[in-house]
Parts: structure tokens; C-alpha cells; sequence
């Protein structure tokens, strides 16, 4: 499961990089902008005059991809997280039990017919002061 979250996060990185890239190439509205700053006239020149359709088209796709991804990418960690949880909370619980004094059958008190089931007082070792 470790193996797919990290190959899955590292495509999420290609993913958003080629989504910024994306953004960054196309070509303004109004022919200003990020687009022209960052190599907007590179789209035209490498896709042709309508390049915007199909960059627009490719920033669709990678978006949905990104989004997709990261949801999946969220329940798989999810998932994940709480199985090594459970796993953590059982050992934990296992560890506890053996841990837990054992009942010594000498020690404990019996009922026996015609006793009284209380205790007797525990001695008391306090020093009473001289008058």
C-alpha cells in the first residue's frame, strides 16, 4: 500500500507540474498577461493559430487528473492511516493486558460461612505527639 501512495504522489508532482505549465502557456484573453510573459507566442509557434482549444482542452484533462488524484491519493492515506492504527491500538491492548497484575488466589479475600467479610483495619504507624 506504501509503494502505490508513493508512486501515486509522485505522478500527483508530475501532474501539477505540467498543469502549471500549462497555465502558464496559454494565451491571454485580451493578449496580455502571465501568457505573453511566460511564452505565450511558444503555443502559437509549437500548436498552430488554435492553439487555445487544444490548450484549454489538455488544462481540462490535467485538472480533472489532478483533482481525481488527490482524492484518491486522500482516501488510500486515509485508509491507510487508520489500518496501521488499528494495528497500533490492538498491540497496545495486548501490551496492556500482559502487563496487568495477575489475581493471586492466596491474597484474596473468602467468604466463609459464619465470617463477616470485612477487613480488619490496617495499622497505622502515626506518632502521636508528647503532652
Amino acid at each position: 500500500m506504501s509503494l502505490l501512495i508513493n508512486l501515486l504522489s509522485f505522478v500527483l508532482v508530475l501532474i501539477c507540474l505540467f498543469l502549471g505549465l500549462l497555465i502558464l502557456v496559454q494565451l491571454p484573453k485580451k493578449e496580455a498577461g502571465m501568457g505573453t510573459a511566460f511564452g505565450g507566442d511558444a503555443a502559437v509557434a509549437m500548436f498552430g493559430a488554435g492553439s487555445g482549444n487544444a490548450l484549454t482542452t489538455m488544462t481540462k484533462y490535467a485538472a480533472a487528473s489532478f483533482l481525481g488524484l488527490c482524492l484518491l491519493l486522500a482516501t488510500l492515506t486515509a485508509h491507510s492511516s487508520k489500518s496501521r492504527a488499528g494495528g497500533v491500538q490492538k498491540e497496545l491492548n495486548q501490551a496492556a493486558a500482559a502487563a496487568a497484575p495477575a489475581v493471586n488466589p492466596a491474597m484474596s479475600l473468602t467468604t466463609t460461612p459464619g465470617a463477616s467479610n470485612t477487613a480488619a483495619p490496617a495499622p497505622t504507624n502515626a506518632v502521636t505527639p508528647a503532652k
